[in-house]
């Protein structure tokens, strides 16, 4: 049924928390059809839900992934397939760790169908088809160039020259994960070319190989499944071009207190920041344990409505102080809002200012934070 209130999560009260995190699920369906309309030749494209659905919760993120037409969904562990399940009964839910050495019964009871990231897996997974009769779905996994998981150039070579030793597998997809695929890099364009190889000799199934930049570097990537993550959650697949992505997410932290201070005086643990001149400064109540990380310290910027705030002092643990100088007094007391990542404070701006990604902001996002999930789920 489509939903178009606010549906408002468990967890945190509105009133108590210090901190509301909004999740458009209507512009995270947006993003999976845009996703999707990019891809070419017949390819579909999955839904990454890991870690939480990159931190913004795998119940709403996937149930609103699904109205919009994703059918695969990967994650990352199987505790998160256990739980995906219990959201999505007919989903195809992959994972991509695999099933550890005495999970495997689990996999059958929640459907879940494992990544054989080497040969030891392979013979382990088969061995158990044959214990309960069945040759189960399962994935394989060719390493191209991350040296992580998959079938390294030995273990191809051997199953190339042996292919009974993936006899008596159902393998439906056989995959790879690009590793330079956001940057100009002649990685690429290796990868694929090692991906054909493989696939050459493992026709089985379909082939999956683009993430969220891999869907923008063209069709030869593409083929049959493609699996974007982050770029669903509005971080930009494209650095250094514009984002084509809606923004999911927006944090908004409630004014504690506004202080006016006319004398030299500093900010904070450590007296990083000196105040030079008359200013006023608002603390808000957001700090590293809710992942707002420490590195921002002196160096984010937040925003109440269109004025712009420098964070000033270091980020403690439940607080942080931001210089509202310049914003006009009416549009700054205690109770009313500031964004920490909004319309003009995106996801990537913050990352940037952190010294990191954005999938560390979104997998970083607190359990303090009461939620929201607004949007038309249909």
């Amino acid at each position: 049924m489509a939903k178009t209130d606010e549906q408002q999560s468990g967890g945190v009260d509105a009133l108590l928390a210090g901190a509301v995190l909004t999740v458009d699920l209507a512009a995270l369906q947006a993003n999976y059809r845009l996703v999707s309309s990019r891809l070419s030749n017949g390819a579909t494209a999955a839904a990454v839900v890991k870690a939480d659905a990159y931190g913004i919760g795998i119940g709403p993120a996937a149930t609103a992934l699904w109205a919009a037409g994703a059918r695969d969904f990967f994650v990352a562990h199987a505790d998160e397939g256990v739980t995906l399940r219990r959201h999505l009964a007919d989903a195809r839910i992959h994972v991509l760790n695999g099933a550890h050495d005495g999970a495997e019964e689990a996999f059958r009871e929640y459907n879940l169908i494992p990544a054989l990231n080497s040969l030891g897996d392979a013979a382990r997974w088969r061995t158990f088809c044959a214990k309960v009769g069945n040759p189960l779905p399962c994935v394989l996994h060719v390493d191209t160039g991350m040296c992580r998981l998959g079938l390294d150039r030995g273990e191809f070579a051997q199953v190339v020259d042996d292919p009974s030793l993936l006899d008596g597998l159902d393998i439906q997809t056989v995959m790879s994960h690009l590793a330079s695929a956001d940057e100009d890099s002649p990685q690429n364009a290796q990868q694929l070319a090692l991906f054909r190889e493989a696939r050459a000799h493992l026709p089985m199934g379909r082939a999956s190989f683009a993430n969220s930049s891999g869907v923008f570097l063209g069709p030869d990537y593409h083929f049959d499944l493609a699996r974007p993550g982050v770029a669903l959650y509005g971080v930009n697949p494209t650095p250094g071009s514009p984002n084509p992505m809606a923004q999911v997410i927006r944090l908004k932290a409630k004014i504690l207190q506004v202080r006016d201070v006319d004398s030299a005086e500093t900010v904070g643990y450590g007296a990083t920041h000196r105040i030079a001149g008359p200013s006023r400064i608002a603390t808000l109540p957001v700090g590293y344990a809710d992942g707002y990380l420490r590195s921002l310290s002196n160096r984010a910027t937040a925003y109440i409505g269109d004025y712009e705030a420098p964070l000033v002092g270091r980020v403690s643990m439940d607080l942080i102080t931001i210089d509202v100088t310049a914003v006009p007094e009416a549009q700054c007391r205690p109770g009313m809002a500031v964004d920490l990542i909004g319309p003009h404070h995106t996801v990537d701006d913050l990352a940037a200012q952190a010294g990191t990604i954005g999938y560390e902001i979104l997998t970083s996002l607190g359990r303090r934070y009461h939620r929201v999930y607004a949007g038309d789920t249909a």
